[in-house]
This record gives structure tokens, sequence and C-alpha cells, in this order.
């Protein structure tokens, strides 16, 4: 009786620490509804996802064809400027890049003022291409945006603005370029900001949950905010810190008017 008594605790502390280890980790699982799934195919919902150009943005735009003197007009000048709107090419050679304006428009060679607001790169290379055509046999445009970049704060292991060097860009790319969520970091409650026009769009999502991958707000955009907030262990260790600090404090202060209190005491007793 007594050796099951003796080992009735040393049980029970490994059965308490299984459960919790478990339920640590289930906390830091992502898309827990895909546990038993063996195969499965996720379809996205129907909807264009490219980036849309915006005021602000930087684009970069070249033209070429087989006959490259026959495009040079349509390209901007190289430069040696080291400001905004200037991208390094070769050497110390630069090439000129375009600021969409306030009003959507940018001023291209040859072509005039062209408003490119509200347009995928994909449309505005379509559209370059018809306008060069006239000119220009088989003409050849590239269009990128060369300033996407998005906000990463909270609990993240490499929070921060991250440079993105491609269009297609998800919730789960700008998570892991931030180095993974902290162990503190609430998977199911994750803030995703995003300013349209004069309006402000907030959206949240589960990473615990697998039907993430359905919404449009998968695909990120230009200057999207994503918070991750912290866990209730994180805010409860916060709190307990802080009362700590204070109490710690508050105990120094009485010790050290008590020493100061007898040391006047003791002086002018003597």
């Amino acid at each position: 009786m007594k050796l099951q008594r003796s080992l009735f605790i040393p049980f029970t502390i490994l059965l308490l620490v299984g459960l919790a280890s478990c339920s640590t980790s289930n906390r830091l699982t992502y898309f827990k509804d895909l546990a038993t799934v063996t195969d499965s195919i996720t379809t996205m919902p129907a909807g264009d996802y490219s980036l849309k150009i915006e005021p602000d943005d930087e684009l970069m735009i070249t033209v070429t064809s087989l006959a490259p003197e026959a495009t040079a007009m349509y390209n901007l000048p190289m430069a040696n400027v080291a400001t905004r709107g200037i991208r390094e090419a070769t050497g110390n050679v630069s090439l000129q890049t375009y600021i969409v304006n306030s009003k959507g428009d940018i001023n291209f060679p040859m072509l005039g003022t062209l408003h490119v607001a509200g347009l995928t790169t994909q449309q505005l290379t379509d559209l370059l291409v018809k306008r060069i055509s006239a000119d220009v046999e088989t003409p050849i445009v590239r269009v990128e945006i060369v300033n996407f970049a998005i906000n990463v704060l909270g609990e993240v292991n490499a929070p921060g603005r991250q440079g993105i060097n491609r269009e297609s860009f998800t919730i789960l790319d700008a998570i892991a370029k931030a180095g993974d969520l902290s162990p503190y970091g609430k998977r199911e409650n994750i803030l995703l900001m995003r300013r349209e026009g004069d309006k402000t769009i907030y959206h949240r999502f589960d990473l615990t949950d697998a039907s993430t991958f359905n919404t449009p707000y998968f695909f990120l955009k230009q200057n999207d905010v994503v918070y991750v907030e912290p866990n209730k262990i994180r805010s409860d260790n916060s709190k307990y810190n802080t009362n700590n600090s204070f109490k710690i404090q508050v105990i120094s202060t009485v010790l050290s008017t008590v020493s100061v209190i007898s040391s006047l005491i003791i002086a002018l007793t003597r």
C-alpha cells in the first residue's frame, strides 16, 4: 500500500506535465483541422488577386524590341542621382522609375499623361504594348511595382517593414519572412489593416483554421499592416512583471526612508 502511494504522486505529476505540454502544443499548431487529413485540395474562391496600382506607387517600366533604337525614346534616361525614383542597374548607372501621383497618373515619354491607378501591372503592360505598337513592331514591355512592402508587428520573431519583390504574397509568406510567430503570439486572432481610398479595412485571420486559405484577404497588398496580438500568457507575464517592479520600487523606497529616519534618530540620541 505504501509503495502504491509513493508511486501515485510522481505519476500524477507526470500526467499533469503531459497534459500541459499537449495543451501548449495545440496552442502552437497551425491549421489544426487538417491534422487528420491525408489528401485534400483547397480551391481558392474566384477572384483577381493581382496588385492594383495605387497613388504613390513606384513603377519600373522598360520598353524593348528587336530594334532597341526604335524603343529608346519610350524609356526614361539613365541617371546617377541617389534619390527616390531611382533604382540601381549595373555599375554606377541607374534606371529612373515612375512615381504615381495623387491623381493616379504618370507622365510617360512620347505618350504623355497616363492614368494607371486601378490597373494591374499586366493591364498597364497590355495598354503600353497597344499604344507603342502603333510606331514600333512587336514591342516588349515590362512593368513592376518596386516599392511593394508590408508591415508586420507584434508577437513575431522579426517585426518590421518587409520589402517584397513579387506580387503574389500571402499572410503566410509575411509570417514566414517575419521569422514565424513567437510562442506568445495569438494564432487565432491575427489582425490585418488595409487602407483603401479614404477607408481602413480590418480583417482577422485564424491560423488554426484551414478556411483562412479561402478568404480574399489571404493575398496581401501594398502597405498592409499585419498585427499579431499577444496571448494571455504574455499579457499575464507583462502585468506580473509590472506589478512586481512597482512593488520592488515601493519596498526600496520604504527601506530607504526607514534607513534615513533610523540614521537621524541615532544621530540625535548621541
